[in-house]
């Protein structure tokens, strides 16, 4: 990032006060104003390493497909009215538009979208989650999204509007080349739906008891701001309170959990996980949960280069 003697960081030297003008721009980095170079760097380190992790304790093999057998998870009615993030996503949408959500998934948040937008273009590469996205357009009649199965970046990207990434990025390991292909594909707005904490955290405190380390920690909201201003790039976040992840029934939170801990079902490491899970899983009002705390959620939006 640039600046200059009247804006932040740069300090007068001899040279500059011999001569009273310190006009020339100067290159800077630091802690609390990183380079693009240095925070996609940082970005990076943390995915690969969190990947590192992954291969060096997983017992199950690589799925092709890692969410299609929990797709059904992510199933929801696009005219709920109880949803905060939905709605504020809809307001952000003009008449006329068209959207891109990068990594759709089930449709969570494109269905919604589209009864307001002209078209929504759906990039998602999940099998599953592409196959929940088609039965959820039938089931709730919303017929102008067009599903497009590609991993991001990619060759040809479509154009719209408005770009969109909800609960995406965390894992990308070339995340400054990911925004750069997102913004060069927006016409007006970019937009990004991100917790306060990793999707995934909620299993992280299980990784002691399972497999004896600490989790390494991916990036979320915090780390994405400061992605963003090392970019340069100004934005609005609007936060938002979002209820714990809870489930139908035990068994669903302990095969979720067992995905994110990466253990085989039946192992000496998914008897242990059991075991805690148990310990730490509790229900209220017919639903239960791993962890009652809640998160806090951002929906930052800004103009693309």
């Amino acid at each position: 990032m640039l600046h200059s003697r009247l804006g932040f960081g740069c300090q007068p030297t001899p040279i500059c006060r011999a001569s009273r003008t310190c006009r020339r721009l100067v290159r800077m980095s630091s802690a609390l104003r990183p380079s693009p170079v240095d925070a996609a760097r940082e970005w990076a380190e943390r995915v690969h390493a969190d990947r590192q992790q992954v291969d060096t304790y997983r017992e199950e093999p690589e799925r092709t497909d890692f969410y299609g057998p929990i797709a059904a998870a992510f199933k929801a009615d696009p005219r709920r009215a109880d949803d905060p993030i939905l709605n504020a996503l809809q307001d952000l949408v003009l008449p006329g538009e068209s959207w891109l959500d990068i990594g759709a998934g089930g449709g969570r948040f494109a269905l919604g979208i589209a009864l307001r937008a002209k078209e929504v273009i759906a990039v998602e590469p999940s099998d599953g989650m592409g196959n929940l996205l088609r039965e959820c357009m039938t089931e709730y009649n919303v017929p102008n999204v067009r599903i497009v199965q590609s991993r991001w970046p990619m060759a040809d990207a479509p154009r719209a509007d408005v770009a969109l990434i909800a609960n995406v990025g965390n894992d990308v390991e070339n995340f400054g080349e990911f925004l750069d292909a997102m913004e060069a594909s927006a016409e007006r707005l970019c937009v990004a739906v991100q917790t306060s904490r990793p999707p995934a955290s909620f299993a992280y405190p299980f990784w002691p008891a399972v497999h004896g380390v600490e989790r390494v920690v991916l990036p979320c909201l915090p780390d994405l701001l400061a992605m963003l201003l090392a970019r340069g790039r100004v934005f609005e976040v609007r936060l938002f309170p979002r209820p714990p992840m809870s489930y139908d029934d035990p068994a669903a939170a302990t095969r979720m959990l067992r995905q994110q801990t990466w253990v085989k079902e039946g192992s000496e490491k998914d008897r242990r996980l059991q075991e805690a899970a148990k310990a730490e899983m509790s229900e209220r009002g017919g639903r239960w949960s791993l962890n009652w705390a809640p998160l806090q959620i951002g929906v930052v939006s800004w103009a693309p280069r």
